[in-house]
């Protein structure tokens, strides 16, 4: 399958799947693969960090995860300490991810884009800003992503809570396995670009 193939077909799937009709193609693909138990506890942290416009939602979102047996390291502003700015908070939260301390991560500022610019500059780190649900579920099945950020301005808190447990219960590949092989080949040049031009 070539790019254009793919983005015509996904292209279709995705207006069936907006427009509520059912498709297997998005049913989720069942896990199989064994994981170790390192592999278990690293999933089950996740490092957080928020600008001073979305401390609120992001403590939503941390109250959420830790209900769910996620151990959560924030890094970013808290009410105790309100003024770390997402240029200095997004860095420290990349560390985590990139020393394997943690797999994923959830940055919050005022529309996302912020964190995720900052985010982006760091090697390994493939961060997603994003303005829906679904298009959550895309950043992980297409684009592997392993940080995710949400606005305060654009999500309320019932939403963000659907999309960050869809981020993190979506594998790579998953909804749409039918083009797998593509997207795996895709992904391999990206991080070879990512390589070759940060450090």
């Amino acid at each position: 399958m070539d790019r254009r193939e793919f983005i015509a077909a996904s292209a279709a799937l995705a207006v069936g799947t907006l427009a509520g009709a059912a498709s297997d193609a998005f049913a989720e693909e069942p896990v199989s693969q064994k994981t170790t138990v390192k592999e278990k506890t690293m999933s089950k942290k996740i490092v957080v960090a928020a600008d001073p416009f979305a401390v609120g939602l992001k403590d939503a979102v941390v109250a959420d995860l830790k209900g769910k047996g996620y151990e959560v390291i924030d890094v970013g502003a808290r009410a105790e300490n309100p003024d770390i700015p997402y240029f200095e908070s997004a860095p420290v939260a990349c560390k985590y991810i990139q020393d394997g301390t943690c797999e994923n991560g959830i940055l919050f500022c005022g529309t996302g884009m912020g964190m995720s610019i900052v985010a982006n500059k760091c090697k390994g780190i493939r961060a997603s800003v994003v303005e829906s649900v679904f298009a959550t579920k895309m950043c992980r099945t297409i684009n592997n992503s392993n940080v995710l950020c949400l606005g305060a301005m654009i999500w309320g808190e019932a939403m963000a809570l659907d999309a960050v447990d869809t981020f993190l219960n979506t594998a790579f590949t998953s909804a749409l396995p039918q083009f797998a092989d593509f997207l795996k080949e895709a992904a391999k040049k990206v991080d070879a670009f990512d390589q070759k031009n940060l450090k």
